[in-house]
């Protein structure tokens, strides 16, 4: 933090916006798309029965 502002840094700021869009934004991606398959096979699963033709 600067002293005299109290404000982060731009090399703070870059690193932070590094970490958000190269590590947390794959990984709740991959959170979001997992938790939306296990949840339709789940439904299939239990509550749908299984498919048939």
């Amino acid at each position: 933090m600067d002293a005299e502002t109290g404000q982060p840094t731009q090399r703070r700021e870059l690193i932070l916006f590094l970490f958000i869009t190269v590590v947390l934004f794959p990984i709740l991606s991959v959170m979001i798309v997992g938790g939306y398959g296990f949840a339709v096979w789940f439904w299939q699963m239990f509550v749908a029965g299984p498919p048939t033709g």
